[in-house]
């Protein structure tokens, strides 16, 4: 959804990837770093830190604008830097979700269910347009913008919340539901976003597949030589 609005920041961004492309910095090297920055990330989690661990979250996204900023500035876009940036994203989100998960904040389960649901939505698009020779398949309820939002607000929330979990919510909480979160281990706000994005992201699955089908099988009548 958020990805039809990639043309207007991507216009946004064309003075600061010409500014940086005179410095003689490489769209892979600010991928790279990406790549590091999220690491640091996963660790600060690691360690409890929420708050600086989102800074460091939110700061990979920036840099993943500059890269694609200095490389359209510096007429570096290739097929290699394309690929190298997208398999870095998939690390990132895991360095995300394990810092996440070795912090304690979510349980592993959910976090595996939603980064499980994050990579297969990518391989499935993928697959699309490499075996399946589709032009694009970025179709779905959510692509990587909305999942990152939902993750960034539920770390947001459980960061500037004031209780412990959901017993500190007192009667706030009817009891059915109280049992419920727990039986399931939702401890927080931040598990109750990355179930979401894990449903999400399973779900974008199942249409993207859906439509691939649909849209492949057009394209096997079309090259049949029968027509």
């Amino acid at each position: 959804m958020l990805g039809k609005l990639r043309e207007r920041y991507q216009k946004a961004m064309t003075p600061i990837g010409s500014a940086l492309a005179r410095t003689g910095i490489t769209p892979n090297m600010i991928t790279t770093l990406t790549l590091v920055v999220a690491l640091l990330s996963a660790y600060i989690f690691y360690l409890g830190n929420l708050l600086l661990g989102l800074a460091l979250m939110v700061f990979t996204v920036v840099l993943d604008m500059f890269d694609g900023a200095v490389a359209r500035a510096a007429n570096l876009i290739s097929r290699f830097g394309a690929t190298f940036d997208h398999t870095l994203d998939r690390y990132a989100e895991f360095l995300f979700m394990l810092g996440l998960m070795m912090g304690e904040f979510i349980p592993w389960f959910w976090g595996y269910f939603a980064l499980f649901g994050m990579l297969m939505a990518s391989f499935t698009r993928a697959k699309a347009e490499s075996v399946g020779g589709m032009k694009d398949c970025a179709v779905g309820i959510a692509e990587r913008q909305e999942k990152l939002i939902i993750t960034v607000a539920g770390i947001l929330l459980l960061a500037v919340d004031t209780v412990d979990g959901w017993m500190g919510y007192g009667s706030s909480i009817p009891m059915w539901a109280l049992d419920l979160f727990l039986s399931l281990q939702i401890w927080n706000i931040l598990t109750i976003c990355i179930v979401v994005v894990g449903v999400l992201s399973h779900f974008t699955v199942v249409q993207r597949l859906a439509y691939a089908r649909k849209v492949i099988r057009g394209l096997e009548r079309s090259e049949s030589p029968d027509k």
